[in-house]
């Protein structure tokens, strides 16, 4: 039994030995996210600072863990007054939740390139699972010897979901803003 579980200890260990941590590019990487406006358009903004954490062994990374952190006094959506908004009690009340936090569960390839990725994702104290598609666009090496891989990731969550319940309705008939949020997170990555 004791070697059994010396067995165990030590092949847990070689492959904690040769996790590959990669580090974000955020020069090359974005998070972008759009609603319904009035019916009959569309929002879009993005949040201008974020990290993350993504170690793999395999190649293919569909043993990765990932963590990633969205700092929300970052969003941005090109109108200083929306985005004051966007920060203060009826959305994000960015003072008391500062940070956006999505940590894997796990990684699946559909088919080819396609994967999905599940975890959970934390916003304004609430934590729910989430589900990405996620493109997994291969690995390249740059003209300075760094490998590089990089990952399209989309979701589309429910806002009141998480809280942020703050709406009005039209006249004509509708909503202000629509319930679901449409998330898209461009992903560069380098080997460390």
């Amino acid at each position: 039994m004791k070697k059994l579980l010396l067995f165990v200890a030590l092949s847990l260990g070689s492959i904690v030995v040769n996790a590959q941590e990669w580090n974000l590019d955020t020069y090359h990487s974005s998070v972008n996210f759009s609603i319904t406006h009035m019916v009959v358009s569309e929002v879009s903004g993005s949040f201008k600072k974020f990290s993350s954490n993504v170690e793999s062994v395999k190649a293919d990374f569909l043993d990765a863990k990932i963590s990633f952190t969205i700092d929300a006094n970052s969003v941005n959506t090109d109108n200083e007054d929306r985005d004051k908004h966007l920060k203060g009690g009826d959305f994000f009340e960015t003072e008391k939740y500062p940070e956006i936090k999505f940590v894997s569960s796990s990684i699946k390839m559909i088919n080819g390139k396609t994967y999905e990725l599940k975890g959970n994702l934390t916003m304004h104290g609430v934590t729910k699972p989430v589900v990405f598609q996620l493109i997994f666009n291969g690995v390249v090496k740059d003209p300075y010897g760094l490998q590089r891989a990089g990952f399209k990731a989309k979701t589309t969550i429910k806002r009141t979901d998480y809280g942020l319940i703050w709406n009005k309705t039209l006249e004509a008939g509708g909503v202000i803003l629509s319930d679901d949020v449409d998330v898209v997170v461009n992903i560069e990555l380098t080997k460390k």
